[in-house]
């Protein structure tokens, strides 16, 4: 019986949501001293920026920024609003992005209100992880867990319920995907979502979470690149 009302709820959201800018800032460069490593932060609104002003404040620029205090990096940001997994796999396909030695990706939100099968949603990222991995040179996916929407707080109930659980779902089949994929690993967000720390229009982060966001994304890179120092050192 809910269903319906939830069809209404979110028709109306999406009538009477505000809009907001993806942000003003580069999104090519190179920053930092020391070790070159190469990164590619790929996805939808949030990998774009939504809700801060400048892409300094967002996912990209404070990422770069925290790897940068002891590597140089090498960056590019390939977003756009409203990105699903299938639109990643054309522009891999289709255009030639930075060959990168780590990609953070985020992705999966868009597919999950939009309605897309889950069957479907994971064929696409298996496809995107591979062309990722094969094609672009990618040693590390690091792919961000989907956001709790339940607790988004734009969104009214039953609507947050049913795309919180629908999100869950999503988020369990994208981490078993990535446990079996060598380069795949799972970003987990277990950020604060206090209305506080939101966008102005209680769907996107805002600087804070964004933050968070990308110290979690440096911390894993950081680990991986400790690991691959061991491997080597034992390999030579």
């Amino acid at each position: 019986m809910q269903y319906p009302h939830a069809v209404l709820q979110a028709m109306h959201v999406k009538k009477t949501a505000m809009v907001l800018p993806e942000p003003e800032g580069k999104r090519i460069g190179q920053s930092g001293v020391g070790k070159d490593i190469s990164l590619l932060v790929l996805g939808d609104s949030s990998a774009a920026g939504v809700g801060v002003s400048n892409q300094n404040d967002a996912l990209t620029g404070q990422l770069v920024s925290e790897l940068a205090e002891d590597h140089r990096v090498s960056w590019q940001l390939i977003a756009q609003s409203g990105a699903t997994t299938g639109w990643a796999r054309e522009v891999l396909l289709q255009e030639n992005p930075l060959n990168a030695q780590f990609v953070v990706v985020a992705l999966g939100v868009n597919d999950v209100k939009n309605g897309v099968p889950l069957r479907v949603w994971q064929a696409r990222i298996q496809h995107v992880l591979d062309l990722l991995a094969g094609r672009h040179g990618a040693s590390g996916i690091y792919w961000s867990a989907l956001p709790p929407m339940g607790r988004f707080p734009l969104l009214p109930d039953p609507l947050r319920q049913l795309l919180g659980q629908r999100s869950d779902r999503f988020d369990a089949a994208l981490r078993g995907l990535l446990e079996r994929h060598p380069a795949g690993r799972h970003l987990p967000l277990d950020l604060d979502l206090d209305e506080s720390h939101m966008a102005s229009d209680g769907f996107h982060p805002g600087p804070l979470i964004y933050k968070q966001w990308a110290q979690k994304a440096a911390d894993m890179i950081r680990d991986d690149q400790d690991l691959n120092k061991g491997a080597t050192t034992l390999l030579g």
